[in-house]
């Protein structure tokens, strides 16, 4: 036999096969098909309410000032050390904006005492451990992940570089250069463009406020980081947490071996005034472009005040939800008029920035300023339904405690309530200050802080846009960038 006739069946095969599938199939009764089942509507599928117990991370105090937060998890061998700084852009002086980001990126980059740069990356490298730095306006964060079996070598290493960098020069001109490049592409950005304005307008008469430029960056020499890291990089102004695998009791140990002899400064810091709220302004800053970016904010209340819950909810319903926020509907699913739409609550320890914002396509910046302007009116008149109430309640309280997924965040997570002044409860109080927030308490909030007549609104577009703004709205004023 050949090999094909195996493969390819003859024509009475066929047929016999044919015919033995037909009377399978209709030799028995037919019976009608079911009826699929009713789906429920999610929104009415009842679940047990989670439970949030975070294991609590311990705290101890070193001689020296230094605060210690260390939560044990054996799951991998991996350990993770997180420093947060109280420094920050904040913090620049006048003329130098930019030295709290540059004096940052240099202890990272810049060598330590009888150590290159270039020599930390491939002990880094070789330890395929990853570090990181952060540097905001409000405090700056060094994070080391190790492993297990180099914890020792990577602690030490990451203490000599916040004890001891030396601001290599080299490094410090690199820095600067892709500082001042970073600075020059913004203007390509629309978005960046107009966030970055936006942030220094809601800031305006505050440090907050005072952004780095090339010039800024220009001045700052090495001098200026030493002084800085010398200010700031000093134990009374740095907390540390320590997790994953390693106890408390060797963690303690670990980090008074190679921070317990960092001496404080006795040199005192005052903090950076806050801004304060201004009467509402639209400011237009023309720019060649095809769309436009709306952003409306005010300052609000800070994370530790009452009316921080109900700005919460605020902000949820009306843009960070997501689909079913009322800007989303709105404005992009309903009109089509955005590319993207939404609003943000940021709340510090002393302050807070409340913002909505939306990216549209020129013709239509009038019509979606007006939208906004409506869309946050309107939750400071009309009361919430209780069924969108209870929906974002749900929401945030599944968003919160799914944000606990590791030791480190956990410990970080309690390592921040100290540093922001919080109540030591805070997470475990949240999920019910969150569920105790009533209609009334939303309409009071957004009525008291959100007043659409009192938003600080920054339209970046073009010159046609810009006339047409400047015709429809009062108080209008036309601002340059600021790089």
């Amino acid at each position: 036999m050949k090999y094909k006739s195996m493969l390819i069946p003859n024509t009475a095969l066929k047929t016999t096969i044919f015919l033995s599938i037909f009377f399978l199939l209709f030799s028995y009764p037919i019976v009608a098909a079911a009826a699929p089942p009713s789906l429920t509507d999610p929104d009415r599928i009842a679940y047990k309410p989670l439970s949030f117990t975070p294991p609590k991370a311990e705290r101890v105090t070193l001689d020296n000032g230094l605060i210690l937060y260390t939560l044990e998890d054996r799951e991998l061998p991996l350990v993770k050390i997180t420093a947060v700084i109280r420094t920050g852009s904040a913090f620049d002086p006048p003329e130098k904006e930019g030295l709290a980001e540059l004096t940052g990126k240099v202890i990272r980059t810049g060598g330590i005492e009888g150590m290159t740069g270039s020599a930390i990356d491939e002990t880094l490298e070789s330890m395929a451990a990853i570090l990181h730095t952060t540097i905001n306006r409000d405090s700056g964060v060094f994070s080391l992940s190790v492993l297990r079996n180099d914890r020792q070598k990577g602690l030490e290493l990451f203490s000599r570089i916040l004890m001891t960098p030396v601001f290599e020069m080299e490094k410090l001109t690199l820095a600067k250069e892709l500082k001042i490049e970073e600075l020059r592409r913004i203007p390509d950005d629309a978005q960046k463009l107009a966030f970055r304005e936006f942030g220094r307008l809601i800031h305006e008469g505050s440090p907050r406020g005072r952004l780095a430029t090339a010039n800024s960056i220009n001045r700052i020499q090495r001098d200026d980081l030493i002084r800085f890291h010398r200010l700031f990089y000093q134990p009374k102004r740095v907390m540390i947490s320590i997790s994953g695998d390693i106890d408390r009791k060797e963690a303690e140990t670990l980090v008074n071996r190679y921070f317990g002899n960092w001496q404080p400064s006795e040199e005192k810091v005052e903090p950076p005034l806050l801004p304060q709220p201004k009467e509402g302004r639209i400011y237009i800053l023309p720019k060649d472009l095809s769309q436009s970016v709306v952003i409306f904010g005010w300052l609000a209340p800070a994370k530790k005040s009452a009316q921080f819950f109900p700005l919460e909810i605020v902000d949820f319903i009306v843009g960070s939800g997501g689909f079913r926020s009322r800007i989303f509907q709105e404005i992009r699913t309903n009109r089509g008029l955005a590319y993207s739409t939404g609003s943000f609550y940021t709340a510090k320890s002393d302050y807070g920035l409340f913002g909505a914002y939306a990216l549209t396509k020129s013709e239509s910046t009038v019509e979606v300023v007006s939208l906004l302007r409506g869309i946050i009116k309107d939750i400071g008149q009309k009361p919430v339904l209780p069924k969108e109430l209870e929906m974002t309640k749900s929401s945030i309280l599944n968003s919160f405690i799914f944000s606990f997924t590791s030791a480190n965040q956990i410990a970080l997570q309690q390592l921040m309530i100290e540093y922001e002044g919080l109540p030591e409860d805070y997470l475990i109080t949240y999920r019910n200050n969150i569920n105790n927030v009533n209609t009334e308490d939303v309409l009071k909030a957004a009525r008291q802080h959100l007043d659409p007549e009192k938003a600080i609104i920054l339209i970046i577009g073009n010159d046609k846009i810009c006339k047409e703004i400047s015709t429809s709205f009062k108080d209008v004023s036309k601002i340059e960038n600021s790089l």
